[in-house]
């Protein structure tokens, strides 16, 4: 089996999942991306060192996150191709997250939340 009929086994499960079409879609434009790098290959062929050399590929142009979306959507893909069986073991078992550093949240100035407090003081006033 191919990676694009792995996609379509595996867009149809997640339809039925109830996932939204925007994730679809999303997911859709994260398999065309590896299937650039990769080729539309027979999944079978897909190894751990190959995922990895992709993964450290796209890590030079993505932030963190964006990086960390690709591999829950590899990660995904090829634990659906295990578990239905279409893969005798799952290439991208060990594939790990990288640390996201947390953001400082941010705060508002007294004079926003004096703003804010008038708009709803004038919202609630007028109901």
């Amino acid at each position: 089996m191919i990676s694009s009929e792995l996609w379509h086994h595996y867009e149809a499960d997640k339809r039925i999942q109830g996932f939204s079409p925007n994730t679809l879609r999303a997911y859709a434009l994260q398999l065309k991306m590896l299937v650039t790098d990769l080729g539309d290959v027979g999944i079978s062929r897909v190894t751990q060192y190959l995922l990895k050399e992709y993964l450290v590929k796209q890590s030079d142009r993505l932030k963190p996150s964006s990086l960390g979306h690709r591999i829950r959507f590899v990660r995904s893909l090829f634990r659906f191709a295990y578990e239905e069986t279409y893969l005798p073991n799952n290439p991208s078992l060990k594939l790990r997250e990288s640390k996201m550093e947390k953001r400082v949240p941010k705060f508002l100035m007294e004079e926003d939340v004096i703003h804010l407090r008038e708009l709803l003081e004038f919202l609630y006033s007028t109901v």
